[in-house]
This record gives structure tokens, sequence and C-alpha cells, in this order.
């Protein structure tokens, strides 16, 4: 006596199976969940860890550090920025600039000659009193002997010497300035008023050579009585002649 089917002598329960298509073919298998099959729209992927995901930056908008860069103005519009520019300097700033550049450098000379032509001015009036109370009446060679010696005697050495002193104190100062000027684009006076001289093709400070020759240019700004440094009044990028020569804009600075 058997239990159940036949053919399972053992009583043991089988996995249904799964009905078969005709001619003995398997039936298509449905896709599984998740996974689209062949004609099945695709999904977009999913976020992982919960966070939301970002799209990536252009890499011309990165920078370092992860801050995005900002385009550079043209000179003599405002730029935010520490010592960036902020416009072409004034006529007012630079006539400033100028003289306490002046001021600085030609303050010691000035009294220094000062002195010296006091000195040579007491040396001359020592000279126009000759003593010839010892010569005779007509006797001119030893009238010009006795000027002679009172020339000799009253010679201002020391207001000659203050003289040359104090004019290469006033050439050391001017070479200082070239100097600060090439390597900063400011003197002491131009960081005091705000300005800064830098080439207008690259924004950088001259350097000492090119800044040397700026200085040379501008005593052309004396002809025609000073109209090279009057016309920045006037010019759309504020520049002397001396600034047109040399490729040179003066701007503010913060």
């Amino acid at each position: 006596m058997s239990f159940g089917d036949p053919n399972n002598p053992y009583g043991q329960q089988q996995p249904p199976q799964a009905p078969q298509g005709p001619y003995g073919q398997q039936p298509p298998v449905p896709p599984q969940q998740g996974q689209p099959g062949y004609g099945y729209p695709q999904q977009p992927p999913q976020q992982q860890y919960g966070y939301p995901q970002q799209q990536a930056v252009p890499p011309q908008q990165q920078a370092y550090g992860g801050y995005p860069q900002q385009a550079a103005a043209p000179y003599g519009q405002p730029v935010p920025g520490m010592g960036m520019p902020m416009g072409y300097a004034s006529w007012g700033a630079r006539l400033g600039a100028f003289l306490v550049d002046g001021l600085i450098i030609a303050a010691v000379p000035i009294i220094l000659y000062i002195i010296g032509g006091v000195m040579a001015a007491s040396s001359a009036s020592s000279l126009s009193d000759v003593d010839t109370s010892s010569c005779p009446t007509g006797d001119y060679t030893c009238i010009q002997n006795a000027a002679n010696d009172a020339a000799s005697s009253s010679t201002p050495v020391g207001a000659i010497i203050i003289m040359a002193l104090a004019w290469l104190l006033m050439i050391g100062g001017t070479f200082f300035l070239i100097a600060k000027e090439g390597a900063s684009g400011q003197t002491p006076g131009k960081k005091a008023l705000g300005v800064k001289v830098i080439k207008e093709a690259t924004g950088q400070p001259l350097g000492f050579g090119m800044t040397f020759v700026r200085y040379l240019c501008r005593y052309l700004n004396g002809l025609l009585c000073g109209l090279g440094w009057l016309w920045p009044l006037w010019d759309d990028k504020s520049q002397t002649w001396a600034d047109k020569l040399a490729g040179t804009v003066v701007v503010r600075v913060k």
C-alpha cells in the first residue's frame, strides 16, 4: 500500500514545477525588481548614504582651497581686495604725493644750501674790505697783491663743502625714491596718498631700470610751460607725458 504519488515512494514533497509552454519551451522569466530588462526604462542612480549628490563645478571656476576665482577687471574700474587698483589716481592725489616726496628728499639739502649761501655771502663781504693802507699811492701792484691775499684767506671752503653735501643728499634721495617705486610701485609720498605706479600692460611695478627711464621722461612734462604735468586733468587715463612714454598708469589702491 502506498501513500501519495506512486512515483515518489518515500512520500517527500516536491516543489511545484513551473508550467511549461507549448512544445516544451520555458515561459519567459519576469525581470527581477531593481534590474530593468530589455525594453524597460532605465532608472536614475540612487543616492548613497543619504547625502544629495552635487554637480561637478567646471575646472575654470575652481581655485586653490575650493574658492571660486574672480574675473580680473580692467584698470580704472573698482576691483575688491587689499592692495588692488580701485581706479585711476586723481591729479590732486598725484600732486600731493609729489610734494610729500619732494619734502622728504629736499628738506635737509635746502637747509644745507641756505647755510652754505650765508657763509659764501659773509666771505664776499669780507673780500670788499681789502686793506691797502700799507701800499704807496699809485702802486697798483701792491694793491693787487693785497686783494689776492684777501681773496685767498676768505675762500668759502666750508660753504662749498656744505653745498656739495646737500647736492649728494638730493641725488641719493632721488635714487631712493626710484628704488622704492621700482620695487613696489609706491614711494613714501604715494603710499601716504594711496596711489601706485604700475605698468599698464601687466599691472606690475616697473622695476628700477624702467622707473629710472620714467624719471628722465618727467623732465619733458615741464615743456610748454609745464603742460605735461597738467595733462592728467583731462586725460582719460590720468596720464602725464612721461606716463605715456613709459607705458605706465597711476592708480588708487586701498
